[in-house]
């Protein structure tokens, strides 16, 4: 039985144009729910005239658009309500329709002028209806007045509530916007440091390879234990640009044990860099001044990509016998610089070579680290690099 009503009343909806989560079928239900109370005392009431039931559905049947027009529905079914009051024929004991319409004006009402100028005209209406005409004791009077002020206290509530809502999810929507916008820029950071990584392992190890592959032809009758020495140069770029890409890989592979990766590559890890690059036709030092200090992670990897990648375009550019690294150590930087006897290269107004992505990446991995990096032709010929670094002692103390 419970089933073959609850499908009579689905059919009966649908024919209505009600569905479920539809506002219409609950102000449908709250018309019907308000007529109980209304209606049912007509069975006992000592007298019941056609205009008491027009007076009273006009308390009721309104409710089915409430939600609609809650203002046009409340000031209908205050008219009722006083022909109720009025006519009496039969009356309520309370203004249940008002009470809702109320309710549904405080919680729904589009305009803040409808709202308060509604519950201000009630209220100067209600005292001398009550007292000149009703002829309501106090406690009769109070309970006239304070029973509607309650109904418009718990809709504003109501109201307020929905709107706190209404921020809180907003705000949860924009935090959310925002945590996408922040992951999507570490994603394009990391992409680029991704990039410029790979761009200073295998330009470093093909400018080598290519290099001595170019000189090899030549010795290779005349003197052969250079060639050999080219040809080992080959394979030792070749074996370092897989390493180096094999940390860089690993580091991508969320399942990969963090403990078993091989180290970045540090400033300690110089001297095989440049011993590599010493088996070109490039001659180059290395100079150390001062104290080593410890560097951040970040900073000591981007130290050994700076001089790597200068030293990439001394080999592929700069057509250099020699070249010299220089680490100067003081109390709140690393310096570098790598300088060669090449020729210059055409610069902007900052020594940064046009179009030149080796170069820049210098720059930005440099200013990553809170440092700063330029580069550019020397007068006397010959181009330098140079960057500044903070290491771990000045960071700690400008923190």
């Amino acid at each position: 039985m419970p089933d073959r009503f609850q499908f009579q009343f689905r059919g009966l909806a649908a024919h209505l144009g009600l569905r479920r989560g539809d506002g219409r079928l609950v102000d449908v239900l709250v018309a019907a729910a308000v007529a109980v109370p209304v209606f049912v005392p007509f069975a006992t009431a000592p007298e019941v005239t056609p205009l008491g039931v027009v007076v009273n559905l006009g308390t009721v049947v309104p409710l089915i658009w409430r939600r609609r027009a809650p203002f046009a529905v409340a000031v209908i079914i205050a008219i009722f309500a006083m022909g109720v009051s009025l006519h009496h024929r039969p009356g309520q004991m309370l203004q249940y329709g008002a009470l809702v319409a109320i309710y549904t004006l405080a919680d729904l009402g589009r305009h803040r002028w409808q709202r308060w100028g509604y519950i201000g005209a009630l209220t100067a209406s209600i005292p001398p209806g009550a007292l000149l005409i009703k002829g309501n004791d106090a406690g009769e009077f109070m309970f006239t007045l304070l029973l509607p002020m309650t109904a418009f206290l718990l809709g504003t509530l109501a109201r307020t509530g929905r709107e706190r809502s209404d921020a809180l999810m907003e705000r949860s929507v924009r935090l959310e916007r925002e945590a996408a916008a922040e992951a999507a820029r570490a994603a394009a950071e990391e992409r680029a440091r991704i990039a410029r990584d790979m761009h200073d392992v295998l330009a470093h190890a093909v400018s080598i390879m290519v290099v001595q592959a170019e000189a090899g032809p030549v010795v290779v009758r005349a003197d052969p234990d250079q060639a050999e020495r080219a040809f080992d140069a080959i394979a030792d770029a070749g074996r370092d640009a897989m390493a180096q890409l094999r940390r860089m890989l690993g580091v991508l592979k969320e399942d990969q044990d963090v403990g078993v990766r091989a180290p970045q590559p540090t400033v300690d890890t110089l001297p095989q860099l440049i011993e590599h690059v010493d088996r070109t036709q490039v001659h180059v030092r290395l100079t150390v001044e001062g104290t080593r200090r410890d560097l951040p992670a970040d900073a000591d990897l981007a130290a050994y990509r700076i001089v790597q990648e200068a030293l990439t375009n001394t080999v592929k550019h700069a057509d250099a016998q020699a070249a010299e690294v220089r680490l100067r150590w003081t109390d709140d930087e690393l310096e570098i610089t790598v300088t060669d006897d090449g020729r210059g290269t055409d610069g902007d107004a900052t020594g940064w070579r046009r179009g030149g992505d080796g170069l820049i990446g210098i720059r930005e991995r440099a200013v990553a680290c809170g440092g700063t990096a330029e580069a550019g032709p020397l007068p006397e010929g010959g181009f330098r690099v140079r960057a500044r670094l903070p290491h771990a002692s000045a960071t700690a103390v400008a923190s």
